[in-house]
């Protein structure tokens, strides 16, 4: 492939950052609470999951930090996984790593908020705040 190809398909209005990130938004919007309701007891990253959720709801949440999040569960949410979700043990742990990873690199942007909204939604109940 010339550099001159490579370019051509670089423009392509599909892999443009916008259109990726909507269509993950889709992908999420139309799969995140569902899958959650079926394996939210059974995976360890379930808090983790709904709080990058929320973050992606935030207005003030930048673009960046909107298309890694969305990128990742938009990776947990498609039935299609390295690690097929089934495998019991390991199913989930693609998920997770790559929820993990997202979620290292934009954590500052993961607000108390965020975990808040997450916990109530997961009906948990609220973190107790450190005593002043």
């Amino acid at each position: 492939m010339s550099q001159r190809d490579i370019e051509t398909e670089l423009e392509n209005p599909k892999l443009s950052l916008p259109a990726v990130v909507a269509k993950n938004e889709k992908t999420v919007n139309e799969g995140f609470w569902m899958k959650m309701a079926r394996v939210a007891g059974k995976i360890p990253f379930a808090e983790d999951a709904a709080a990058a959720w929320f973050c992606t709801r935030d207005p003030g949440t930048p673009l960046h930090v909107k298309a890694t999040l969305l990128a990742a569960l938009a990776y947990f949410v498609l039935p299609i996984d390295a690690v097929p979700d089934f495998i019991a043990g390991i199913g989930f742990t693609d998920d997770a790593t790559v929820l993990a990873l997202a979620f290292r690199l934009v954590s500052t942007n993961i607000k108390p908020a965020h975990r808040d909204a997450a916990r109530k939604a997961l009906g948990l109940p609220p973190k107790e705040q450190p005593a002043a």
